[in-house]
């Protein structure tokens, strides 16, 4: 991944990227930053920065070739290179994600999901088996696992994560409402439910 991408303008990519995905399905050839300004409301001035920054050039008064620019967000962002995670935590949010089947067209491949909950052991959401926690490090072996998503109640957030740690994960999806303490080398991405949506009410007030 291009290194001066910010978490941002990564952000703005996925959204072009999915925006070409719906106008190759649509057999349309050519796209202009207008275009893709307007589904998203922003700039166009930053939607030419953004795809400026991963090294395509359009075509003067034509625009972007819809494939090329979808091929080419797909490698700045390595779509491509599998990464291998698991769910831990069998919960509501855990099952949902698990049934979100578009991760590995973006190169996320979700292997296994992890509970301690002796009645969801064994049982399979889509495709994905529910182990006991203590085969944590047996499975991440097995399929290579550096990625943990992490969707249990706050209250074991900490303990698990000291768990994950301790059983050489990496990296860490965090989908609790739980500032996590790890050691440094360690990397944690905060995903903020409650957050987002306190910013979406807001703005639903303010209007």
């Amino acid at each position: 991944m291009h290194k001066t991408l910010t978490d941002k303008v990564i952000n703005r990519l996925t959204l072009y990227h999915s925006i070409l995905s719906d106008y190759i399905e649509k057999k349309i050839e050519y796209i202009s930053s207008p275009q893709i300004a307007e589904f998203l409301h922003v700039d166009n001035t930053q939607v030419r920065k953004d795809i400026a920054m991963i090294g395509y050039k359009g075509k003067c008064k034509v625009g972007y070739k819809t494939d090329e620019l979808k091929n080419q967000i797909e490698e700045a962002l390595k779509f491509k290179t599998v990464k291998t995670a698991v769910i831990v935590g069998a919960g509501n949010l855990g099952m949902a994600l698990a049934k979100y089947d578009n991760f590995e067209a973006y190169g996320f491949k979700i292997t296994a999901m992890f509970d301690n909950d002796p009645q969801k052991i064994g049982i399979k959401i889509n495709d994905k088996e529910v182990f006991n926690l203590t085969e944590l490090m047996e499975i991440k072996e097995k399929f290579g696992v550096k990625i943990a998503i992490l969707t249990v109640p706050r209250k074991f957030a900490q303990e698990v994560t000291d768990f994950l740690v301790k059983s050489g994960i990496k990296y860490i999806w965090n989908f609790t409402p739980c500032v996590l303490s790890v050691p440094c080398d360690i990397q944690v991405w905060n995903e903020n439910l409650i957050g987002n949506f306190l910013q979406f009410t807001v703005d639903v007030d303010d209007n």
